[in-house]
């Protein structure tokens, strides 16, 4: 992309690809417009990854991933020299390996390094300077100018503060930040019956089970963060099969519940993480979501 982009157009087509996230577009799409390199917080599963790839693409533009984690050097951010041809033709630019900043500064792409608050201060510190200059010296490469495309988009997790640091003011003041929830349960249920592509009353029932119970595991008391819309979506689809296998064709068969129970297990046992203070499994803490939802509601809601 080589002329400034149509943002309002831009905008519109990439809302195509997304449920009840207007707000969310055009922020970040405005914030990239302008030239600004911008930090999206939120939990996993919350569109962050599939709204960057709808807009680059849109813009043609490449999406460079990069995970934040201790291992992420300076050596593996910039690149590195290429070690069988520099012993046969010492260090030069053409066996140069260029790494994710660079290749995104040379082809004016998007740098989106998630986990950004797990990356040392050093590699943090390498990319300051490409952000603050657009331009990074390599040595025994030279000087590489960034395309006027080129963006450095962070994410974070703010549930999980096992093995991140403090981000320092010099980062942060060179960050745009927009914080990325989770979405309502209407635009959650649209969301799993696209994903999932369910169709029928069982099916109905399903969503909407599905995302309630999901959308629980969120809140309870021992649960220090919940499932993404993902869990659900793997809820509904492990429920149909299940359904299936077990000739369940009605929403109202008695097996009906227990069958959403063992579907909850496999898709969201792994996706829920327990508060470490408390000794309870993952399976529990979803019988008391499921005995809610199937037995205690149910039982309120009868008249008298």
């Amino acid at each position: 992309m080589t002329e400034s982009p149509d943002v309002s157009a831009s905008r519109t087509r990439v809302a195509e690809h997304h449920v009840g996230r207007e707000r969310e577009i055009e922020i970040p799409l405005a914030a990239v417009a302008a030239g600004r390199d911008i930090v999206l917080e939120g939990p996993p599963g919350t569109s962050k990854t599939t709204m960057l790839r709808a807009i680059t693409e849109e813009w043609g533009i490449p999406l460079l991933f990069v995970e934040g984690n201790a291992d992420l050097t300076p050596a593996k951010l910039v690149g590195h020299h290429n070690p069988s041809r520099v012993l046969r033709e010492d260090y030069s630019p053409d066996n140069f390996v260029p790494g994710p900043l660079t290749e995104a500064m040379q082809t004016g792409g998007f740098l989106y390094i998630e986990e950004f608050n797990r990356a040392p201060d050093d590699t943090l510190n390498t990319l300051l300077t490409a952000m603050a200059d657009r331009r990074l010296a390599i040595p025994r490469v030279g000087m590489i100018e960034a395309l006027p495309t080129f963006r450095v988009i962070a994410s974070m997790n703010p549930y999980d503060n096992v093995g991140t640091t403090k981000l320092s003011s010099s980062i942060t003041d060179r960050l745009n930040r927009l914080a990325v929830d989770y979405q309502g349960a209407e635009a959650e249920e649209s969301i799993v019956r696209l994903r999932a592509a369910p169709a029928g009353p069982l099916a109905d029932r399903l969503v909407a089970d599905a995302v309630a119970v999901t959308r629980a595991t969120r809140t309870h008391t021992f649960v220090r963060q919940g499932s993404s819309v993902r869990g659900a979506i793997d809820l509904v689809a492990v429920a149909m099969q299940l359904a299936e296998l077990r000739d369940v064709a009605v929403a109202d068969d008695d097996r009906y519940p227990e069958l959403v129970f063992d579907a909850m297990v496999v898709a969201l046992s792994g996706r829920i993480h327990i508060d470490e203070a408390v000794d309870i499994t993952p399976e529990a803490v979803l019988r008391e979501i499921w005995q809610d939802r199937f037995i205690l509601e149910p039982a309120l809601a009868e008249p008298g």
